[in-house]
């Protein structure tokens, strides 16, 4: 087999890359120069995990070969997390593109401890993950969607000896609309076990437009590096699920919530001014729907809230006053014009009647989150709805 040299690779959702010693690159879902304004310490290893990247390619190859090393996770007791890709053969076509997965648990594991939070790296080797049966017709194209919670080194991409491979934006009608959106660890879905079941992948097939997820589990804040990131990039539609992580961290209070979601909201409309906008409110979750957080994991593997202090209850935020409060900012910026700005319903996304499908009781099950991008297609992205494609 042929190597295609991964500048030429069609890498698509990835903002920056790292070279490693062994010659390979690590996809990077934030530009280069936030480095510098990332104090938390897991947020540089979640923005190295390639949620929503994808090669895409038009290749008449009947193979395809990915050599890479993998950073799996392991948490506490249970089995590792599989890396998993997916290789989706004439996509483009909506949802009905064939998908194929291939998994491996090799790789260095980082091993989490639940309780202590303090963590283990075990050193692994590198792995080979093969397609085989692809259609070898000229013009097919092709995407592989990478681990959405793993770190992949990707090492080398390799086609039938042969065969031609150009990334499919540079084809005629290469190009889609682009999507990007920013939420907490339930739009990073690292509980789907496959990249194309993370409920923004759901709907961006659906929709057949091009994602960019800038989800990060546990780290939507409302940071200002993440508002000028998205500032900056092309963009025909954009949204921002908020609210989840600020109640578990109790990292806000009224008083500086408000003023940071308009900040927010500022400095993506100073890059975009009229591009549609959907801000989306929190999913059900039950604990803290009428109870502040911060949210603890117990014994049994739910997460739930701790007691706290009565004289610490004044400007505390719970799910409940969080939508009241998101339904009060888009409303006041709609009021000044700002009509490209729209509200939608977590609770419509998944809520009560969904906790079946919420066995940690904060995140969603694979099936809860491909019904979740089901729906999100239907609200948002159906005709009719604040992201559809103009007529």
């Amino acid at each position: 087999m042929q190597s295609v040299s991964l500048d030429r690779a069609g890498i698509v959702g990835a903002l920056d890359t790292e070279t490693t010693p062994a010659g390979g690159i690590v996809l990077r879902r934030l530009p280069d120069w936030t480095r510098h304004q990332i104090l938390d310490e897991s947020l540089p290893l979640l923005a190295t995990m390639p949620a929503g990247v994808r090669l895409e390619l038009v290749t008449d190859t009947t193979a395809l070969e990915l050599d890479v090393h993998l950073t799996v996770l392991q948490l506490g007791d249970g089995p590792v997390v599989p890396a998993a890709f997916d290789l989706v053969v004439g996509a483009g076509d909506g949802a009905g593109g064939d998908v194929r997965t291939q998994s491996s648990d090799e790789g260095t594991r980082i091993v989490v401890d639940l309780r202590t939070g303090s963590v283990d790296f075990q050193p692994g080797g590198p792995t080979t993950i093969r397609f085989d049966g692809l259609p070898g017709i000229a013009g097919t194209r092709i995407e592989v969607w990478l681990p959405h919670a793993a770190v992949v080194e990707l090492r080398d991409v390799r086609i039938d000896d042969g065969a031609t491979a150009t990334p499919a934006a540079a084809a005629p009608n290469g190009e889609r609309r682009r999507w990007i959106h920013h939420g907490s660890s339930i739009s990073h879905c690292m509980e789907a076990t496959q990249p194309t079941g993370t409920w923004p992948a759901v709907t961006a097939r659906l929709a057949d437009v091009d994602l960019q997820n800038l989800a990060f589990a546990g780290q939507c804040l409302l940071d200002q590096h993440v508002a000028r990131t998205i500032r900056d990039l092309p963009a025909d539609v954009i949204s921002i699920k908020c609210g989840i992580n600020v109640v578990n961290g109790d990292s806000m209070r009224e008083r500086t919530f408000v003023p940071a979601v308009h900040g927010f909201l500022d400095t993506v409309r100073d890059g975009h001014p009229a591009t549609p906008i959907a801000v989306v409110t929190p999913i059900f979750c039950p604990s803290v729907e009428d109870h502040p957080g911060p949210t603890v994991m117990g014994e049994d593997g739910t997460f739930g809230t701790v007691d706290r202090p009565a004289e610490l209850a004044t400007g505390s935020l719970s799910l409940r006053r969080i939508r009241e409060l998101l339904h009060t900012i888009v409303e006041s910026r709609r009021a000044q014009g700002d009509t490209n700005l729209h509200l939608l319903d977590g609770l419509e996304l998944f809520g009560a009647d969904d906790v079946d499908d919420l066995p940690d009781l904060l995140h969603p099950n694979p099936a809860g989150y491909r019904r979740m991008g089901e729906r999100f297609h239907a609200m948002a992205f159906a005709p009719g709805g604040p992201l559809a494609a103009a007529d």
